[in-house]
C-alpha cells in the first residue's frame, strides 16, 4: 500500500487501443504507398508477409506484430512517426525532419560542386 503524500498519478489516455493501432499504421501505410496492388508488393518485400496480410494491413483489418512492425518502420518514414505518435514520443519526429534536411542539403551542395566543376572547366576552354 502505498503511503499518502498528495501526489496524483496521472490519469492519461496514453494507452492506444488495438482499433487505433490498427487504424493509424493503416491510414500511415495508405499516405505513404497509397491502396494498390504495388503497395502490397512493397510491403511484402520489406516485411516477407503475405498478399493477403499485406492487404489487410493497407485496409485496416488487422494490424502488423513484432518484427514486421519493426520491418515497416524500418522503410516507412511514416509508419515510424504513427508509431511515435502512438508512444507519445513525438519529439523525436524532429529527428526524422533533420535527417532530411540534410540529405537535401547534401544533394544541394553535390548539385553546386558539379555547376562549379562545370563552370570551371567551361571558363578554361574558352
Amino acid at each position: 500500500m502505498l503511503p499518502e503524500n498528495g501526489r496524483v498519478f496521472p490519469n492519461g489516455r496514453n494507452n492506444v487501443t488495438e482499433a487505433e493501432y490498427i487504424g493509424r499504421i493503416s491510414q500511415a501505410l495508405r499516405d505513404e504507398l497509397g491502396a494498390t496492388r504495388a503497395a502490397a508488393k512493397t510491403i511484402m518485400k520489406w516485411t516477407g508477409a503475405s498478399d493477403h496480410t499485406a492487404r489487410n494491413w493497407i485496409n485496416g483489418v488487422t494490424g502488423p506484430n513484432g518484427h514486421h512492425l519493426a520491418a515497416l518502420a524500418h522503410h516507412s518514414d511514416a509508419v515510424l512517426a504513427a508509431m511515435l505518435g502512438m508512444s507519445e514520443r513525438q519529439e523525436l519526429l524532429l529527428s526524422l525532419d533533420i535527417h532530411a534536411a540534410e540529405v537535401a542539403l547534401a544533394k544541394a551542395i553535390g548539385a553546386l560542386e558539379m555547376l562549379k566543376r562545370q563552370a570551371i572547366a567551361k571558363s578554361k576552354n574558352v
